[in-house]
């Protein structure tokens, strides 16, 4: 329509003269013809549409969510790095995607209070906004560190070089007694490992030795960002080479793995997040920046200011993130414990027997407390989004989108919208024993 070249129309785009246009499930760009219309008479000549992207109205905004098909059943949700690790009760990256494009503008603020593996994070960027997370769990921080940050050319390379001497180690680590160089004894790592009685308890001898020569050959790569990734995909295999049943079981199973089979799944996995990280540095402009704060919310951190805030928070006895990523923790050298004191929501707190044990009043204290904070980090007459569920406690269904609001209403937020939707039924599984959640609400708060 307007005559130019693909190429141009990117370049227009990167320098904003022409709005950015939303983007759909997929992260296309979908122009409306109005779009279509400004671009071509941009095209030919008329200085006059070299234009800025004109906010939408709350009303306006709001009923375009309203009509979106919240349950995404068919989409793909593993793009990107969003499949670099697992993490139980994530969200799905449509959800923020869209939230993003319809409350906030190209070049502002997206912030996650609970960034968890940094889903909003990644879509923030890639939507070219600035990007800011905060989480208590060190993993999290970690993973959404890894996910979020382009390598250069340099650290691709570090990357190469580091699984060549991966493969070296499989080729001693999988040797057996037939082999002609086989010296009759097991693989041994001389490198540090966790206490022994984890060691016994949740992993066969060979998993530990290939585990920790993996750690010392992670700690070699030579810069943070390379290392990180190196750190991110080995935390993401321990569960699966370990005697955990899963990441949503803390219960002990025999497994079959052979010697070998834990440093070609770390190889596998790391060939994936490379792959993926290459994707990211592509797309993800030098401008627009992501810090994470590995910090507890309650303790009010210091960060710049929001434009908008999405986060799928922890949902009140539903499960405790400690137990279940223990094992990553103290392979990757972190204070588990230090999480477990200050983990919200965690099914540990809820279903104690003492009289100090959390209720649902608990948790709307934690989270008058999250909105007085947050006052003063979102802007005025932005939003502050929340994907959440209900929670089973004693027996009783608490309506946890309820609780958020009466919360927000105390700190001047005021509720313009929920909107349900189903979840998958392979996703978002929590502690059997209350329950297997199966919908949850968008709740939308404008601070007025």
């Amino acid at each position: 329509m307007a005559g130019i070249h693909r190429d141009t129309l990117l370049r227009w785009l990167r320098q904003h003269a022409i709005p950015e246009p939303r983007r759909d499930r997929r992260g296309w760009r979908v122009f409306t013809p109005q779009e279509a219309a400004t671009i071509v008479a941009f095209a030919r000549g008329d200085g006059r549409a070299a234009a800025r992207a004109i906010p939408l109205d709350d009303e306006t905004a709001i009923a375009r969510l309203e009509a979106i098909d919240w349950d995404f059943a068919a989409a793909n949700t593993a793009y990107l790095t969003h499949g670099l690790h697992p993490y139980p009760a994530k969200f799905i990256p449509q959800i923020p995607n869209a939230l993003i494009q319809e409350l906030s503008s190209v070049g502002e603020t997206v912030g996650d209070i609970f960034c968890g593996s940094g889903t909003t994070l990644l879509e923030a960027l890639q939507l070219k906004r600035h990007a800011v997370g905060i989480d208590a769990n060190p993993l999290a921080v970690l993973i959404s560190k890894a996910k979020t940050t382009p390598l250069t050319v340099s650290e691709f390379e570090q990357l190469v070089a580091h699984r060549i001497a991966c493969e070296r180690m499989l080729g001693v680590a999988e040797s057996r007694a037939g082999d002609m160089f086989h010296d009759g004894r097991p693989f041994k790592s001389e490198s540090w490992r966790p206490a022994p009685e984890i060691c016994e308890f949740w992993f066969v001898p060979h998993v530990v030795e290939e585990l920790a020569e993996l750690r010392c050959l992670i700690d070699g790569v030579p810069d943070k960002s390379a290392r990180r990734l190196c750190k991110a995909v080995f935390a993401a295999i321990i569960v699966a080479v370990s005697k955990q049943d899963s990441d949503t079981r803390y219960v002990r199973r025999e497994k079959t793995v052979e010697p070998g089979d834990t440093t070609r799944r770390y190889l596998s996995q790391l060939d994936a997040a490379i792959f993926a990280v290459r994707e990211v540095s592509d797309l993800i402009e030098d401008r627009f920046s992501c810090e994470v704060f590995d910090e507890d919310v309650l303790d009010a951190p210091e960060t710049e200011p929001f434009d908008l805030m999405v986060t799928s928070p922890p949902y009140p006895n539903a499960y405790s993130y400690h137990l279940y990523h223990k094992t990553r923790l103290i392979w990757l050298g972190y204070d588990a414990d230090r999480f477990k004191k200050v983990e919200i929501g965690s099914h540990r707190k809820y279903s104690s027997k003492g009289r100090n044990r959390a209720t649902p009043e608990t948790f709307r204290r934690e989270f008058m407390q999250i909105f007085q904070w947050l006052r003063e980090r979102l802007r005025t007459r932005r939003h502050a989004c929340f994907v959440i569920g209900d929670s089973t406690i004693d027996g009783d269904r608490i309506d946890n989108a309820s609780l958020l609001a009466s919360a927000g209403a105390t700190a001047g937020f005021r509720e313009i919208a929920r909107i349900g939707r189903k979840i998958a039924p392979t996703r978002k599984s929590f502690n059997p024993r209350i329950g297997k959640i199966k919908s949850e609400k968008i709740l939308i708060l404008r601070k007025e």
